[in-house]
Order: C-alpha cells, then structure tokens, then sequence
C-alpha cells in the first residue's frame, strides 16, 4: 500500500480530514488530534558508507524548525516474504504523533526490508547458538546511516535526537545508542524490545533469552542517554518475565532506564505502539519519561510550529 493511500486510511480511521497533493509527497492532516498542523511527508534514499542506500520515508511538521528528530526502527517479521513486503505504514500513526510533538520523524527500511532491498543482513543464526552480536552491528550500520542523514537536515535541531523503535527496532535503538554513542542523543524509546519472539511457536518465549541478555550487558556498561523500555502485559513475542530479565540486566552496568508496564492491549500487546488505539496507552509514558529529562514533547501549534 503506498504511503499516501495509509495516511488517508489512518485519518479516515479517526475521523480526521485528510488530503495529499497530487503529484507530491506532501500530506495534510486537519483534525482536532493534531490542532490542524500540517505535516509533510517524504520519501527519501540515504547512502550507507557500504556503498548501499537505505529507503527512508520523512514525516515532520511545516516550518522551518529547527525540530529535534526522532529515528524510528521496526521490527523484523519471522518470514522472507514480509521482510520483502515491510513498509514505513506501520509505523506512520507513531509517526505522526512525534511530527506533531515538534519532532522530525525519520523510517529507514533495514537492508533487506521493503524497497530498500538486498540481502538481509541481521540474520542471527540458529536459536540454539544465536549471534545477536552480529545482527545486532549490522542493523546498527543503517540506523546510523540514518540518524546522520537527520542530523544534517536544515530544519533538525541536530542536538535533540531521539533513537526508537518496536521489538526488534527497540533493540537495535538501544544497542546502537550504547555501541555507537551517536552525537546529539538525548534519549531512547525501546517499545516492545527483544529478539528471538515467535508467538506461533512459543507464546511469550523467545528464543534464547540469555545470549541477548549478554548483548544488553554490554551496551548497560556503555549508553550515555536514557532508555524507557515500555512493554504490555499480554505482549505474544517478549512476557513480563523476560523483559524484566532483560532489564535486570541492562541495568546492571549503571545505565539510567526505566521500565513501563502496561495493562494488556488487544490480543497482543506486542503492537500497543504501531495501533492508533494505542496511542493514549504510550504517549503519557514517554511524555512523563521525557519530562524528567527536561526533553521538549509537547503539542505544536500551527502558528508556532511556523515561527520556529
């Protein structure tokens, strides 16, 4: 489905009037949700110093800003095909709820996703002798890419980004936040974080909790900025058990984080963050989260978004 066609789709979901131009990437919204600021939308391909480029879909608000930017990562789906078929769509309604909290919402497609293509570069091995390491460095590759290309936008505040991302986009947020220490981050926003989930298989269980968790050891001992792991307690892919391992153990080293537990969302919390339902459930989180951390996340005006 193309970009244009889901953004109309989410609006008609809320009842917002919505319109994009023909012939152009721009997209209006004109809704009580987002007090009638528009937010432009483009398409985008990014060098990657591999000699790649990453596809990259760029939601923010009109104006000059500067705006802080936020990269958001998505998962990774258990089959060849739905990697092949990924799109930034999931993640449009979050995108769009950081556009309107003065924030430049950038979406790469990881090599192997969707129209960026190639080889899929974060396969991890078996379940009984995974490497996390591995696929974990090579998603860094591209989200860093990325994160680059953001900071030297015009209107980005390159002092005011924020890695996110869902299950394992929340993941590779956090390693690539400690591993990387990238320049400008201010926080990070790991919903739904893990590897290793397949809820056909194994409900709640992932494969082979341990070997990430000596992952998160690692990058505990290293990360500068502040992490909010937010999760549900009915999520299919990562149970309350294993996520407060995890964090137990990314806590461990010193690093500054904070763990959010919700009530269960749907019949899967796992995609509480991607859902336009669920939005009043991680909004106030990262509102609070940001808030101890002196980090803007408020509202945009039109005018004001304007006059920055």
């Amino acid at each position: 489905m193309q970009a244009g066609v889901v953004l109309r789709a989410l609006c008609a979901a809320a009842g917002f009037l919505c319109s994009t131009a023909a012939g152009s990437a721009f997209a209006q919204y004109d809704a009580a949700w987002l007090h009638g600021l528009r937010l432009i939308q483009e398409g985008v391909r990014i060098p990657a110093p591999g000699g790649y480029t990453v596809a990259a879909t760029i939601l923010r608000p009109e104006g000059p800003g500067p705006f802080g930017a936020v990269i958001l990562n998505h998962g990774v789906p258990v089959s060849d095909k739905e990697r092949a078929g990924a799109s930034p769509s999931d993640l449009l309604t979050s995108a769009a709820v950081f556009a309107q909290r003065g924030y430049v919402a950038v979406l790469p497609l990881r090599r192997g996703f969707g129209a960026t293509g190639g080889e899929f570069a974060e396969y991890t091995g078996s379940c009984s002798h995974p490497d996390y390491l591995s696929g974990e460095q090579a998603a860094a590759d591209d989200v860093m890419a990325a994160y680059e290309y953001a900071r030297a936008l015009p209107y980005v505040d390159p002092h005011r980004m924020i890695l996110a991302g869902h299950s394992a986009g929340g993941m590779v947020a956090v390693f690539t936040a400690g591993m990387r220490q990238p320049e400008g981050l201010v926080a990070v926003l790991a919903f739904a974080a893990g590897r290793g989930g397949n809820p056909a298989l194994h409900p709640g269980v992932p494969c082979a909790p341990e070997p990430l968790a000596r992952v998160l050891d690692t990058v505990g001992r290293s990360i500068k900025a502040p992490v909010m792991f937010h999760y549900a307690e009915n999520d299919q892919y990562f149970n309350p058990d294993t996520t407060r391992f995890w964090f137990k153990r990314f806590t461990a080293g010193g690093a500054r984080a904070e763990y959010v537990l919700q009530p269960p969302f749907g019949e899967d919390g796992h995609y509480v963050f991607g859902e336009l339902s669920g939005i009043r459930y991680w909004v106030p989180a990262v509102e609070s989260f940001l808030a101890k951390y002196d980090i803007p996340f408020q509202r945009l005006e039109t005018s004001a978004a304007l006059k920055q």
